[in-house]
């Protein structure tokens, strides 16, 4: 039976005589094996190219004829020589050299890890690692990351919804927006970041929104439970070492339940339309008790007006009196006489009289000497008119 050592590829002696160009197709393709397309051979082709130029590169010597099973075991085998371990020892040194060195930019630092513990942190730009022993893990230290919270974006459908102190519910939806302070604990002290970030802020809001009213959180008061959570999300992932730095809260939305809010909308109606009624009951309240304490304060000076004239008047009577009983000790004709006729003056002043003189002469003394319905008070009242015309 023929030699066949050289195997179906070409190589020592065979079925045929002849060298291998004999056996070889044009082209310099070997033989195919049943079932495989012409793209095998070319493959194999480079293959063994790419071979004999590494094999000269490393110092062995090409142009030799395969004569091995498979085409490789050619009369120049590969040598180990001082350009070979030169090359050799290049490459390894700059594969080394490729895995040590990493890239920091502006915007991240680097934890280097000794041994899987941390060593140091790196600075921006290039940094030496020497691998295998040290390697480093960089993070985005200044990018802004966000965590959302709430009924809408959050994984939970019940998340923002909070029980308030008056026993009412609210739906919370929010945002908290961190990024890493210090990588070294970051890395070593929090396992997932995002959750533990999340299930902080969660706990901190409903601690929060359980210590207020329901109104103030709808209306007026969303800036400062924003800075209250902020503060105390901080506290909280400081007191973990997170490494974390929270920059601000946004409070994007705090409505009642969507199941409840027309009935809430209601009844805020009719609280806004109670306050309003209160507030006009109050003004007319200020408005008629302003009115009475101001018609009190009158009454009161009228009053004290009053009595301060009765007594003034007392006094005055008082100390006349007295003036009197002086003069009347020093002269009692004269004071009594005086005292008749301020008297008579005072009763007859501001009446209507006539007097008639019974000495009258040709009166007879009886006097008869005046018509009796002479109308002298009409004539009186004539003369006092026409003197006061003038």
């Amino acid at each position: 039976m023929a030699n066949n050592s050289g195997g179906p590829w070409g190589g020592g002696g065979g079925n045929r005589g002849g060298g291998d160009d004999d056996r070889r197709p044009a082209g310099g393709q070997g033989p195919r094996r049943p079932g495989e397309s012409s793209q095998i051979p070319e493959i194999d082709q480079i293959m063994k190219k790419g071979q004999e130029r590494l094999r000269v590169l490393m110092g062995g010597r090409g142009g030799g004829r395969p004569n091995g099973p498979n085409g490789t075991g050619g009369g120049g085998g590969f040598q180990f020589t001082r350009g070979t371990l030169g090359i050799g020892a290049l490459v390894l040194v700059a594969l080394w050299l490729f895995s040590s060195l990493y890239t920091v930019k502006p915007e991240e630092q680097s934890v280097e890890l000794f041994l899987g513990r941390y060593s140091a942190i790196g600075n921006p730009g290039l940094n030496f690692a020497p691998w295998p022993f040290v390697t480093a893990e960089v993070l985005p230290v200044t990018r802004e990351q966000t965590e959302n919270i709430g009924t809408d974006n959050s994984r939970s459908g019940d998340a923002g919804l909070m029980l308030t102190t008056d026993e009412n519910i609210v739906d919370l939806d929010f945002q908290v927006v961190w990024n890493i302070n210090d990588p070294a604990k970051f890395l070593f002290n929090l396992r997932d970041p995002s959750e533990t970030i999340r299930a902080v802020s969660e706990s901190a809001m409903r601690e929060i929104i359980a210590a207020s009213q329901l109104a103030p959180i709808l209306n007026r008061d969303r800036g400062i439970i924003a800075d209250n959570a902020q503060a105390l999300i901080q506290a909280t992932l400081d007191s973990y070492d997170a490494g974390v730095n929270i920059i601000r809260v946004n409070l994007d939305k705090a409505d009642p339940p969507a199941e409840v809010i027309d009935s809430f909308r209601e009844v805020q109606a009719a609280e806004q339309e109670a306050d309003r009624l209160r507030r006009q009951a109050d003004a007319y309240a200020n408005r008629v008790l302003a009115g009475a304490r101001g018609e009190a304060a009158q009454i009161l000076e009228e009053a004290e007006a009053y009595r301060a004239q009765v007594v003034n008047e007392a006094e005055g009577d008082a100390s006349r009196f007295l003036a009197v009983l002086t003069e009347y000790r020093n002269a009692p004709d004269v004071t009594r006489k005086r005292l008749y006729l301020e008297t008579m003056e005072s009763v007859f002043g501001d009446v209507e009289k006539i007097i008639l003189d019974d000495n009258v002469s040709g009166s007879g003394g009886n006097g008869q000497g005046v018509v009796p319905y002479l109308p002298l008070n009409e004539l009186r009242r004539g003369a006092d008119t026409s003197s006061a015309s003038q």
